[in-house]
């Protein structure tokens, strides 16, 4: 199994996992916050392409996330999968599209991969965040949550890889431009992790077989990736280095687990 970056941030999100078994391929995209013409672009930038998706997956439905997700679906025939809360937050109960409805906790198969949704809190109609498994490897997504919950810390633990929100440093936050009701709301707990928050969730978790750490969904106003990285690095015992960090731009390139 393996997995790459499109993009991740306030501007778009889209992350691709791709699992192999003998002659047989299985990718899936999880998030397409771009539009159809950039989510082509970037998938052609790793070596793929929208006709190769065997399925996309939505997290919420705030644009970043969402975005071209129905006509790609539509355009390609794409079945698409996301919480029921989603689907009528975005209209996909209604969309001539292949609606697939996940529920949290219910495990589903797609091709050569099981995808777990799990439930988080975030401010969104029924968001959903995910754990893909070929079988021998799991990758785990944290992106876009306030806070943490027994749940995520059972969910998480034991990946072999994992895809965390560091999305804001609280000093830079606090001192930045937005209005204050968008800092009460980013800072919530129903908002998005700063990097102390993101740290905690991965001091939690049972991190024996974790190969693979990756910071996403940085801000690019209200947070600096080393910032990211040393949080991450100092839970891990490992230089800030060996932390992966998503960029808005390039996303990141493929990792194998």
């Amino acid at each position: 199994m393996r997995f790459a970056s499109l993009g991740s941030g306030s501007e778009g999100n889209a992350l691709l996992v791709e699992a192999q078994s003998g002659a047989t391929t299985t990718r899936v995209l999880l998030d397409c916050g771009f539009s159809a013409r950039e989510v082509e672009r970037r998938l052609a930038r790793i070596g793929a392409s929208v006709e190769g998706l065997d399925a996309i997956l939505i997290t919420h439905e705030h644009s970043d996330h969402i975005g071209s997700a129905l006509t790609l679906a539509r355009k390609w025939s794409i079945p698409l999968y996301m919480s029921w809360g989603t689907a009528r937050a975005v209209g996909a109960d209604e969309a001539n599209i292949d609606l697939q409805v996940l529920w949290g906790d219910e495990a589903v198969a797609v091709g050569d991969l099981s995808i777990l949704p799990y439930t988080v809190p975030h401010d969104a109609r029924e968001p959903l965040q995910y754990v893909f498994s070929n079988g021998a490897s799991r990758l785990g997504v944290l992106t876009d949550v306030g806070t943490s919950t027994p749940h995520i810390s059972a969910v998480l633990s034991g990946c072999d890889a994992l895809v965390l929100e560091c999305n804001h440093d609280v000093r830079m936050l606090a001192g930045s431009r937005y209005p204050q009701s968008l800092k009460a709301r980013i800072g919530g707990n129903h908002g998005h992790l700063n990097n102390d928050a993101a740290a905690d969730i991965l001091a939690s978790l049972d991190r024996s077989r974790l190969r693979h750490l990756v910071a996403a969904h940085l801000s690019q106003q209200n947070n600096l990736p080393e910032l990211a990285q040393a949080a991450m690095a100092a839970v891990l015992g490992a230089a800030p280095t060996e932390v992966v960090v998503a960029s808005q731009a390039e996303g990141f390139a493929w990792l194998s687990v």
